[in-house]
């Protein structure tokens, strides 16, 4: 289990949170929370960013058994160069990775039942329909969480890819929540300045990606990926 992964994750979603609440801020802020007392709105707070953290989990486990094909066909730190290398390319030339919308296509159609089924899911406050949302909101296009996304792949691993995805949506939990119970307390203009921060870390994150493909031997920062596919192919007391 690779500590500083989970921690680098941890801070990319504390960091991130100021983009999640210009970017989901108003879902937040619109929840169905019953209102009666403050524990009750906690709570439902808490269901709704459960859902988010629970999809980031699941879409992590997945990524990370793609990024363990990988691993195990030796291609693990190419991988993570290339990972850091895209991020950065989408960071300063967005319009070259901008595809033509097209409503019919995949993609335009899941986001469209993703919205329809939250705005049925917004019509009643129950414990069910508020983690819902939140696991409905974990499918809505997000350019921060696709950067995580690259980091779940790059561990190689299922456990640790959820666990990656696990760490980076508690990270952004204190800030979600504050956004869910305080309705407005982030002014729009201050959640945009916001926003304008977070290009930075991700980009960090890219560079962090390619020194960690680069094999260094720096502890945790560049640590030697060894391939697994020897390991995997020969058994253990062939020489």
């Amino acid at each position: 289990m690779n500590i500083a992964a989970l921690l680098t994750a941890f801070s990319i979603g504390i960091l991130g949170s100021f983009h999640c609440i210009g970017m989901c801020g108003a879902i937040a802020f619109s929840l169905p929370l019953k209102e009666q007392n403050w524990y009750s709105k906690l709570w439902g707070g808490l269901l709704y960013n459960l859902g988010r953290i629970s999809i980031y989990s699941l879409l992590g486990a997945l990524l990370g058994l793609l990024g363990r094909g990988f691993s195990f066909a030796g291609f693990q730190q190419g991988l993570s160069i290339f990972l850091g290398v895209f991020i950065l390319v989408v960071l300063l030339f967005p319009k070259f990775v901008q595809f033509q919308k097209n409503k019919h296509s995949i993609l335009a159609q899941l986001q469209l039942w993703v919205r329809n089924q939250m705005g049925l899911l917004f019509k009643n406050n129950s414990s069910f329909a508020l983690y819902g949302i939140g696991l409905l909101n974990g499918l809505l296009p997000c350019g921060l969480v696709y950067a995580a996304l690259a980091g779940a792949i790059a561990t190689g691993q299922v456990l640790e890819g959820a666990l990656y995805m696990f760490f980076f949506g508690a990270g952004t939990l204190p800030m979600m929540i504050l956004a869910s119970q305080f309705r407005g307390f982030i002014s729009l203009n201050v959640r945009n300045r916001m926003r304008q921060i977070v290009p930075f870390f991700v980009g960090a994150m890219a560079i962090l990606f390619i020194i960690r493909g680069l094999n260094l031997g720096i502890p945790y920062l560049s640590p030697i990926l060894q391939s697994q596919v020897t390991s995997w192919i020969l058994p253990a007391n062939c020489h």
